[in-house]
């Protein structure tokens, strides 16, 4: 065995393909100026995050945040679809619970948001949100107060998840 062989057989293969991370065009691709507000739902970019101020900082400078820019354009990062004859049954309670827990989540991270409810066929509720995370999250706790069945997909090619609870 060659001294190079040696190498890679010690070191795993240096020839593999790096995988593409999905870019998220809703992100910023540039650290933002300090305080930027959004002149929409006024949150502040302050500290490197967007968060929720009592007041707005003087002086600061105007972007739409990503969240806001996904509700514009009508562009979901995540899907929710609640469906089932126990969800037709318990409707309102399922739903006052996911906006308790939307609230809960948005209070704490500004991009995490709601963006609309879609009745499909006055069987399913379709709730649309502005990033990845949240979905998962309202499905996780349905499922952990309701029980039934979740279902999580995520494509990493457009960068969307999909969950489905049903009873």
């Amino acid at each position: 065995m060659s001294g190079k062989e040696g190498n890679v057989a010690q070191h795993g293969r240096q020839d593999r393909l790096l995988k593409e991370h999905v870019h998220d065009p809703y992100m910023a691709s540039k650290k933002l100026s300090e305080p930027t507000v959004c002149p929409r739902c006024h949150v502040v970019y302050s500290g490197a995050r967007w968060q929720w101020m009592s007041e707005t900082p003087e002086c600061a400078y105007e972007e739409v945040c990503p969240a806001c820019r996904r509700i514009q354009d009508k562009v979901p990062a995540g899907i929710l679809t609640l469906k089932g004859d126990f969800f037709e049954e318990h409707r309102g309670e399922i739903m006052r619970m996911v906006h308790h827990h939307i609230e809960d989540q948005m209070e704490l991270h500004p991009m995490k948001r709601l963006m609309g409810v879609v009745e499909e066929d006055n069987e399913n509720s379709v709730l649309l949100f502005t990033d990845t995370h949240l979905p998962r999250s309202v499905g996780e706790a349905v499922e952990h107060a309701f029980k039934g069945e979740l279902d999580i997909h995520y494509t990493k090619e457009s960068g969307i998840v999909r969950v489905y609870w049903q009873r």
